[in-house]
């Protein structure tokens, strides 16, 4: 199997692979979470002494109290107080001063984010708290400095302070900010996992030796020796032994598949029981292993056409929501609230407003998605193809190498009046052991070896193949082919009069008959067909349950492709097609309703770039691989139904996170702003309440998208 076409390098370069690997495994390490640990740390810790003073020493004077200046009880001055909370804040908001960088940098830009709504709230919070404290704590003294419990004023203003406001936004956010970070950090994991499998060193044959070498110094076309338990550093070509493979790490399925002489295996799968010798076929970043990376990586970076629109929705949101700010604290100051319950409805609008959760709900969702479909494998290019895939209509489907096998097998034999069935077979194995052709191999494959002996061997394209062989001491003739071909080898008229209600049956049925005669005398017919595979019928069952319309596509003759298709349940049939014909055939289906191609050869890839969404089954053609938007490591189209499973779980996921996000704001926006104070008694919302319900706004968001690992796709 191969992604991508080869290519070609010079046989003794150094690659770099090794640490282009390492370099996507540091750009996946999470860098963030470690550095908000340690801001939130340091700021709870103050938060918890701020607090102490804001409410433990002024609302229920816990020691040291507040007493007057100078006097024997002792205990801190109202603006004593007010300037430990004013440095505790200012430290605080100094720690998280990411938030009011990059908010008052995008302000400044002409694109206010959902730092420049956090750093607005904690800011204005501040500033009001400090002109509290100098204009009315400190000014309102008149050259006094004693205050004591029972000064009202001078309480009233202290319970007007909003320093811990302040320092607590910037410390709630920074908890979601956190939380937020660790689930994106999950959605990678995927990823990580897959680069974890790149094996580092690998056991080659130079000079008569075997040697370890770094993977950066395999060649294509070096033997590389692998034993029980090992896993395969390249892709390779099976020269010696057989085993059991374990490819789960690439195409998700758990039971080992068995390998011998001639298969092909595949970098990081792990070889289960026996000791190969393989050839190298494809080293380094052309591994299947190491373009699934590319790709997964590729589409985790893409956007997806429902996150462009988000993008746009956050653009206008964030002006809106300060707008609304200035609006509510306008609006409540002509009521007559004062300006402290004006400024706080007006700050807990800003920090209510959660755009992160609109900006978050599209790339979280994709992220996981792609590596859900990753360790199924199903390999999303971009995230634009993953959304497409959730919303396709129709399937088209192509019929060799996708609905079947692509390999004849002997599916009747009918033997003629007076034919020993055995004779037949001895003459089908021993006269086709000699011809290359499938239905030949097919053959031989079915009915084994012979001791019949045979000489004088002749084939003739198109017709059949003859020989002679021994009864007795004569030599007869002995021929497999077509009826033209029985005509021309004088097999008796009668005879084929006799069969030619079987063979037309064969034909209806999709079946190809090879007639087989010994002398004069027919045999009688081997029927065989291009087997579908074992779960091509419960796939198609599976997307009809689904609501998608099914269609087979195939060059093909009509009769084969309508018995194949009437075999497996499909809708439609387009038969005896060329490529260019596949492809029109497609557009015309894409008028219709949205359009997937499946397909594997060359003559697929006109038509799976024309489609919606191209799907290449793994073990077709790099052609196929390069013109498809999405591949599928396994051969089976049963993996095609997990993708659009997928898709839609992924689609859906988008819409509940983009829901949540839109109904979450359109409902507490309103309550930051008081708008339900008169219906429900005075309900309102304070600033630190709305950023601990921002932050989890987000954190929510994150949690939902990691749900789809939990889909079950078979």
């Amino acid at each position: 199997m191969a992604l991508h076409a080869r290519r070609k390098r010079p046989p003794f370069e150094q690659r770099n692979y090794l640490e282009k690997v390492k370099k996507q495994e540091e750009a996946l390490e999470d860098k963030e979470t470690p550095k908000l640990k340690k801001r939130l740390m340091l700021s709870v810790l103050l938060l918890l002494v701020l607090m102490y003073f804001s409410m433990g020493v002024v609302m229920w004077n816990w020691p040291p109290g507040i007493g007057e200046a100078g006097s024997a009880s002792g205990g801190l001055t109202a603006p004593a107080i007010a300037i430990i909370e004013m440095v505790l804040a200012a430290v605080i908001m100094y720690i998280n001063r990411n938030f009011f960088i990059n908010g008052f940098r995008g302000l400044m830009h002409g694109g206010p984010n959902m730092d420049t709504l956090v750093a607005m709230g904690s800011g204005v919070s501040f500033l009001w708290s400090a002109y509290v404290l100098f204009f009315e704590i400190i000014g309102g003294m008149n050259g006094s400095v004693s205050v004591s419990l029972h000064d009202d004023a001078q309480m009233a203003s202290m319970h007007r302070l909003y320093f811990e406001s302040a320092a607590m936004i910037v410390t709630l956010i920074t908890v979601g900010k956190m939380l937020e970070a660790m689930s994106k950090g999950r959605t990678t994991d995927a990823l990580k996992a897959l680069i974890k499998m790149v094996p580092e060193t690998a056991q080659v044959e130079r000079d008569g030796e075997e040697l370890i070498v770094g993977i950066d110094y395999v060649r294509e076309g070096e033997v590389v020796v692998i034993r029980p338990g090992e896993r395969i550093p390249v892709d390779a070509e099976i020269i010696e032994g057989s085993t059991a493979v374990d490819e789960s790490a690439l195409t998700g399925e758990s039971m080992p598949v068995d390998k011998s002489v001639g298969d092909t295996v595949s970098a990081a799968t792990i070889n289960k029981s026996g000791f190969i010798r393989a050839r190298a076929t494809r080293v380094g970043e052309d591994t299947t292993l190491a373009k699934i990376i590319d790709l997964v990586s590729d589409a985790a970076a893409t956007k997806a056409p429902i996150a462009r629109t988000a993008d746009k929705i956050s653009g206008i949101f964030v002006p809106a929501v300060i707008a609304i700010a200035v609006a509510v604290f306008v609006i409540w100051m002509l009521l007559g609230a004062g300006t402290a319950a004006a400024l706080e409805r007006a700050i807990a609008v800003l920090v209510i407003s959660c755009p992160c959760a609109l900006g978050l709900a599209t790339p979280v969702a994709i992220m996981v998605g792609s590596g859900v479909g990753a360790r199924n494998g199903i390999l999303f290019k971009t995230a634009a193809s993953l959304e497409h895939t959730g919303r396709i209509e129709i399937m088209a489907l192509d019929k060799t190498g996708t609905i079947t096998g692509g390999d004849p097998k002997v599916t009747d034999v009918f033997t003629c009046k007076g034919v020993d069935k055995k004779e037949l077979e001895e003459v089908a194995a021993a006269i086709e052991s000699r011809s290359e052709h499938p239905l030949a191999r097919a053959i031989c494959e079915h009915f084994g070896s012979t001791t019949m002996r045979i000489s004088d061997f002749e084939e003739a394209p198109g017709g059949g193949v003859a020989a002679f062989t021994w009864v007795g001491s004569d030599a007869v003739r002995i021929a497999g082919g077509n009826a033209t071909f029985m005509i021309k080898n004088k097999v008796s008229e009668e005879d084929m009069e006799h069969i030619q209600k079987e063979t037309e049956e064969f034909s209806h049925a999709g079946k190809t008959p090879v007639y087989f005669c010994k002398g004069r005398k027919l045999l009688g017919v081997i029927a065989l067909a291009d087997s579908v595979r074992e779960d091509s019928k419960a796939a198609i069952a599976d997307l009809k349950s689904l609501g998608i319309r099914t269609v087979m596509i195939t060059g093909d003759k009509q009769k084969t492709a309508e018995a194949i298709a009437a075999e497996v349940g499909m809708d439609e049939v387009v038969a005896e097609v060329l490529p260019d014909g596949k492809e029109e055939a497609v557009r015309k289906l894409m008028e219709q309703g949205r359009t997937a191609m499946v397909g594997d050869g060359i003559n697929d890839a006109p038509a799976l770039t024309r489609a919606d969404v191209g799907i290449a089954i793994g073990a077709g053609t790099d052609v196929a691989l390069d013109a498809a938007d999405v591949v599928l490591t396994g051969s089976s189209i049963s993996d095609a139904v997990k993708a659009i499973k997928l898709g839609r779980a992924t689609l859906r996921n988008i819409h509940e996170n983009l829901f949540w996000a839109f109904f979450y704001n359109i409902l507490l926006i309103p309550l930051a702003a008081g708008a339900y104070t008169a219906i429900f008694h005075g309900w309102t919302l304070s600033p630190m309440i709305a950023a601990a319900a921002m932050s989890l706004s987000s954190f929510c968001v994150c949690m939902n998208a990691l749900r789809l690992n939990l889909v079950k796709l078979s």
